[in-house]
């Protein structure tokens, strides 16, 4: 008999919650205008081995948003769902940030660099809280455990089975 190998790690990720809070609050989302069936999203990506999630969020949000100066105020929750696609084991965490008071409601951002993302084309928008719709992959369940009222309307409490929250 041949020994099963084993399950490869969880992917470790991150997932960011950029609130503008005045004149109201607002979530900061995006598109993805090449590929419109991808849903509204928040900015999300890879943790690069040794790198904090505090940093990692700072750079995926400025990498798919172009969005600078936001600062992180807490950890939220780890969320241990695999990936709803492929399957593959992932870790995401999510964090609370505040984003800055002054910019844009809505602008265009390409992806720079040569990274995995570059050249993509993102929708960005400060949505108003609670969400008139879902994210994308679920990505909003957590927004209950910053504020009760900024759960997406017509849900449930958003709260997935292998999710913990952090305090």
């Amino acid at each position: 008999m041949t020994a099963a190998s084993p399950a490869p790690p969880p992917r470790a990720r991150v997932a960011a919650y950029v609130i503008r809070r005045h004149p109201s609050p607002a979530l900061l989302v995006f598109d993805h205008m090449d590929f419109p069936g991808a849903g509204t999203q928040v900015p999300a990506g890879g943790v690069t081995p040794g790198e904090d999630p505090e940093r990692a969020v700072l750079r995926e949000v400025a990498e798919e948003s172009g969005l600078t100066g936001a600062r992180v105020v807490r950890r939220i929750a780890v969320d241990g769902r695999p990936h709803p696609e492929t399957g593959q084991p992932r870790l995401t965490t999510f964090l609370l940030l505040d984003a800055p008071s002054r910019g844009p409601v809505e602008w265009e951002h390409r992806v720079r660099g040569d990274g995995g993302d570059a050249g993509m084309r993102f929708a960005c928008r400060f949505a108003p809280l609670p969400l008139a719709h879902p994210l994308a992959d679920g990505q909003d369940a957590h927004l209950g455990r910053v504020d009760p009222r900024w759960v997406a309307r017509g849900e449930a409490s958003g709260r997935p089975d292998e999710a913990c929250p952090l305090r």
